[in-house]
C-alpha cells in the first residue's frame, strides 16, 4: 500500500494553505505552517514568480490529493470514475473522495486527522454494518453504519479525537452517537456542504487536456 511518508507540514507550506494534516497540532502554535508560512526548500523565501495556467491547475490537483491522502495513480482512477458518472465531474470527484472510509472516520470525529484515521482503519478498529473493514479506500454507501469495535473503544487517540471534534464540527450529512461509538451516513454531501477552499473545475480542466 503506497502512501506519503514525508513531513506533513512541508505539504501545507508547498500549497501555501493549512491543510490540517496533523490533527490537533495544526490548531496550536506548534503548527509548522504558522511558524514558517513560506514554501519549503532552499529558495522557499524568495518571491514567487507568476504561475502559468497549467501551474495553477497542477497545484489545485496536488492540494486535493494531499488533503485526502491519495497518491497520483489512485487519484487519477477517482477522476475517470467521476467522469463516467452522471452530473458534474468535479463534484462527483469530491463526493467519491468524501466517501472513503478513512475520510468518514475522520469526519465523524473518531480520528483527529485523515492520516490517523487511515491507520486506525488499517488496524481493524472499525466495522461497517457490523462487518470488519480494514481498507481505508472502502467506499461507503448511504445508510451504512460505521462503528468503533468494542475492543478499540478505550484507545486514547480515539477518545481524544472525540473530545476535540467540536473544533471542526460533524457535517450535517453524517449522524454520530458518541455514546455508542457509531455513526450513520445519512446522505452524500452536496457541493455547498464541502466548505474546503477547492476549485475542482481546475482539476477537470487539467485532466481534459
Amino acid at each position: 500500500m503506497a502512501r506519503y511518508t514525508g513531513a506533513a507540514c512541508r505539504l501545507c507550506r508547498r500549497e501555501n494553505l493549512k491543510l490540517f494534516l496533523k490533527g490537533d497540532r495544526c490548531y496550536t502554535d506548534k503548527c509548522g505552517f504558522e511558524r514558517r508560512s513560506y514554501a519549503p526548500g532552499q529558495h522557499g523565501q524568495r518571491r514567487r514568480g507568476k504561475i502559468s495556467d497549467y501551474g495553477v491547475q497542477l497545484r489545485e490537483k496536488q492540494k486535493v490529493k494531499r488533503i485526502y491522502g491519495v497518491l497520483e495513480k489512485q487519484f487519477r482512477r477517482y477522476y475517470f470514475k467521476a467522469d463516467r458518472q452522471k452530473g458534474i465531474t468535479g463534484t462527483n470527484l469530491l463526493v467519491l473522495l468524501e466517501r472513503r472510509l478513512d475520510n468518514i472516520v475522520y469526519r465523524m470525529g473518531f480520528a483527529s486527522s485523515r492520516d490517523q484515521a487511515r491507520q486506525l482503519v488499517r488496524h481493524s478498529h472499525f466495522t461497517v454494518n457490523e462487518r470488519k473493514v480494514n481498507i481505508p479506500s472502502y467506499s461507503v454507501r448511504i445508510g451504512d453504519v460505521i462503528e468503533v469495535r468494542e475492543r478499540s473503544r478505550a484507545i486514547a487517540s480515539v477518545l481524544e479525537a472525540m473530545e476535540t471534534v467540536v473544533r471542526r464540527e460533524i457535517p450535517p450529512w453524517l449522524e454520530v452517537d458518541a455514546g455508542k461509538f457509531h455513526g450513520i451516513v445519512k446522505a452524500f454531501p452536496n457541493r455547498e456542504e464541502l466548505t474546503m477552499p477547492i476549485n475542482e473545475q481546475l482539476i477537470v480542466e487539467l485532466y481534459s487536456k
